[in-house]
């Protein structure tokens, strides 16, 4: 098991495909000077005329004069002042590199949000914190660097994304929780909870006519990528949204019973598994609450919407009916998790406890 887990994490490091392109890199500045201008044409429209100091690349130092359009569409607009730090677009025309605005740097804000989310994980969580910061880079890797380019080859969304899922589920279980019965336990319930899930996303995709473009996010990929799967790729995202709630209710099933296990050898495989789903129905109160409320939170700008839209016109909506079906497949995945978990860790915990 350990040399098949360091193949897995061998494959991860390695570049999967190799990205050919003639896009310059984006470079980054500082504004260091603003004019507003006014412009007439059909309607009234403002132009910024900024000064922008090159902070990298090869014309680093260097000071250019960009046009920023502002047209009144919050959405779009990106407005600008002095010392704002700015992500520039680079091309090359043939005569030379053109640069314009791309948006406002921000990604400062996340590296201390990550450096304190960081800290406090392994402060707390101190050797098994570390761990699961292991395991979280892990987790991202495997979809940045393996499903992601799965999928764009031309790979089955929900098969490489199931795939993906069991390795992330595996790797963090064993990481966590080491190689024995209770982690081997937490990765069949999760595992099997996820294919339910599966199960569920593809008869509810196609029984409900869904399109799989529930956000702009799916028409700009469509724009760049029109010969992907767009149902299949939502199934996907609700697979992969459902992972991280289910492999915690799975070690919180399979530890509990571990423990319990701990104390009292004698007991039988029924009492484990009565013991599990005790503390089961505990957890799935909160967590099926807790994914609801993440769903809900990100969609509230829809909920808002609601008021101003016929309610039969509005709870058919292809965008609607997809985040709440999201919703509820997660919340279904948790429950369904215990019973899976809380028969698999009785099992093995009193059959191969010292045995894995």
């Amino acid at each position: 098991m350990k040399k098949f887990l360091f193949l897995i994490l061998s494959f991860i490091l390695l570049p999967v495909f190799a990205d050919e392109t003639n896009i310059l890199p984006s470079q980054t500045g500082i504004v260091e000077n603003v004019q507003y201008v006014d412009l007439e044409d059909g309607v009234t429209q403002t132009k910024q005329v900024i000064q922008v100091k090159l902070s990298s690349g090869g014309f680093k130092g260097e000071t250019i004069e960009l046009d920023n359009m502002l047209t009144g569409n919050p959405y779009y607009d990106i407005k600008l002042k002095k010392n704002t730090k700015v992500i520039l677009h680079a091309e090359d025309n043939g005569e030379g590199v053109e640069f314009s605005i791309e948006d406002v740097k921000r990604s400062g804000n996340l590296i201390w949000l990550s450096l304190i989310f960081c800290g406090l994980l392994i402060y707390v969580g101190r050797k098994k914190g570390l761990y699961s910061l292991i395991s979280i880079g892990l987790t991202v890797l495997l979809i940045t660097n393996i499903l992601s380019p799965l999928i764009l080859f031309g790979i089955n969304p929900i098969l490489a994304t199931i795939m993906i899922c069991i390795a992330s589920t595996a790797i963090t279980m064993y990481l966590v929780g080491g190689f024995n019965a209770k982690s081997t336990s937490a990765i069949i319930g999760a595992v099997l909870s996820l294919t339910f899930a599966g199960i569920l996303s593809f008869i509810t995709m196609h029984t409900a006519h869904l399109t799989g473009f529930n956000s702009e996010n799916s028409m700009f990929l469509y724009s760049a990528h029109p010969e992907l799967d767009f149902i299949h790729l939502a199934i996907s995202t609700m697979i992969l949204a459902t992972l991280g709630a289910v492999m915690d209710v799975a070690m919180s099933i399979a530890s509990t019973i571990n423990e319990i296990y701990e104390v009292d050898n004698t007991k039988s495989i029924k009492e484990l598994f009565k013991s599990g789903m005790n503390v089961g129905r505990d957890i799935i109160g909160t967590m099926a609450n807790t994914l609801i409320l993440v769903y809900l939170g990100g969609s509230l700008p829809l909920v808002l919407l609601a008021g101003n839209i016929d309610l039969q016109k509005f709870i058919n909506l292809n965008q609607v009916v997809t985040e709440i079906a999201s919703a509820l497949i997660g919340s279904i995945a948790i429950v369904i998790c215990v019973p899976f978990t809380a028969i698999a860790a009785s099992e093995m915990i009193k059959k191969f406890h010292k045995k894995i």
